[in-house]
């Protein structure tokens, strides 16, 4: 067997050994990623009505989709697919405003994969239809390595390692992942099984029953939904898939059970690089956890530090003036705490405390807002309270409007209320046919 360290994948292009400086930067240069971003997050009920989860927004300025693209970049990747299908209007302005100034003549790109029915008359059926209809450009850029990534999830994370590490096991497949309480992982993620080699064994794609890991009854090794492939190897496969009628062409569902058994399919561990510790991801795919995300950032030291320089993440926003407080009486005063407060917001005369506000929110006199997530372009009225809430873009919350207090009254009002008491607020529950797609 070859040494994996200084093996060729392609003819003529050898791997550097990893003690030179220029080992990760010659993998990360020869990969393409390509991010899963077609999802529709129905678990997101009314918040993913008008735009795909992807495209939702997280952290006061920043959209989910950012994260990945980030942890693209950062990681000196630079040739990047982005594959859209549902209500994609939103992403693909996003991705236009924000992300378009790599260009071809660099050979640095973010490129837009829509669901254009390539091969044939459907749209993508499954994420490895995605990648098969997608094929012919693929290998237009010719790459050794292809990182499938999910479009979804909140995390930093440096993806040459993983791609250093799937070269050195000679792997053909390995599948970024973590450990998750299993409650969690039940129904909601796929369920890794590895031998002590780090061999993947076992994949369960959202088994209601998740698989724990040895020694650890309630925890479980759960699929990022972050892939990588040998180049030959993710063609091979999607192929076949394809061919099959009876697989639903997903990678978690079809490809990887299928493939486990006969090929070097190795798992990658996401753990922090300086610690050894549990690193962070979210799965933000209900609005439960939507909210428990975004509450995160606001205490003191979050896990999620999101002033990073040296992993900074990057996004799109409009321009807007700086944020604003005023008034300054007993019962009357602006004023924000333990909170996090974007450009062209005015607090007027208001409380807001424990909360997140994304751009151009007003919140009027004498209203309070405790822990809740407000979406751009909230107006609150005067005289509101609003508690452990989410208010998507736009809404008006007319003036002496009471939410998160009375659960039975919310939900007469035709609010949605989660399990957990979170409650959420779109234009359309109050009679404003706004039809945001922004």
């Amino acid at each position: 067997m070859d040494d994996p360290l200084t093996m060729t994948i392609l003819p003529g292009v050898p791997i550097l050994d990893p003690s030179e400086a220029r080992y990760v930067s010659r993998l990360t240069r020869q990969t393409v990623a390509l991010v899963l971003a077609g999802g529709q997050g129905s678990r997101l009920h009314e918040l993913t009505r008008w735009r795909a989860k992807p495209a939702l927004y997280f952290g006061g300025k920043f959209r989910i989709i950012d994260f990945a693209l980030s942890n693209c970049i950062n990681s000196g990747i630079r040739r990047i697919g982005v594959l859209t299908q549902y209500k994609a209007h939103s992403l693909i302005r996003h991705l236009i405003h924000g992300w378009s100034q790599f260009t071809l003549e660099n050979k640095e790109f973010v490129e837009i994969l829509p669901a254009s029915q390539r091969t044939g008359g459907e749209w993508y059926r499954g994420t490895a239809d995605a990648i098969y209809q997608n094929l012919d450009i693929i290998r237009t850029h010719q790459p050794q390595l292809v990182l499938v990534l999910g479009g979804d999830h909140v995390y930093k994370m440096d993806y040459g390692p993983l791609l250093a590490a799937h070269v050195e096991r000679q792997a053909d497949l390995t599948i970024s992942c973590i450990e998750v309480p299993i409650e969690e992982a039940a129904g909601q993620l796929g369920v890794i099984t590895v031998n002590e080699d780090g061999r993947v064994i076992g994949f369960d794609e959202k088994p209601e029953k998740p698989k724990p890991i040895p020694g650890q009854s309630e925890i479980c090794l759960a699929s990022m939904g972050n892939y990588v492939f040998n180049t030959g190897f993710l063609y091979e496969q999607v192929i076949r898939d394809s061919d099959d009628p009876r697989s639903q062409h997903d990678f978690g569902r079809n490809i990887i059970p299928a493939i486990i058994d006969s090929y070097r399919v190795y798992a990658y561990p996401f753990r922090d690089t300086e610690t050894d510790a549990q690193a962070y991801w979210r799965d933000v795919g209900t609005l439960d956890s939507y909210w428990e995300a975004n509450m995160e950032l606001v205490s003191v030291s979050p896990q999620l530090n999101l002033y990073d320089n040296v992993w900074p993440i990057l996004t799109h926003q409009e321009q807007a003036p700086p944020a604003k407080f005023i008034f300054d009486d007993d019962d009357r005063r602006g004023e924000a705490i333990d909170s996090m407060v974007s450009g062209g917001c005015i607090i007027s005369g208001a409380k807001v405390k424990r909360s997140l506000l994304f751009s151009n929110c007003v919140v009027r006199s004498y209203s309070q807002v405790k822990d809740s997530v407000i979406l751009p372009g909230v107006e609150i009225g005067r005289h509101c309270r609003v508690l452990k809430a989410i208010i998507d873009r736009g809404t008006v919350i007319p003036d002496g409007t009471v939410i998160g207090e009375d659960h039975d009254a919310d939900r007469e009002r035709g609010f949605r209320v989660t399990p957990s008491g979170i409650v959420l607020v779109t234009p359309e529950m109050l009679g404003q046919k706004l039809h945001f797609t922004r």
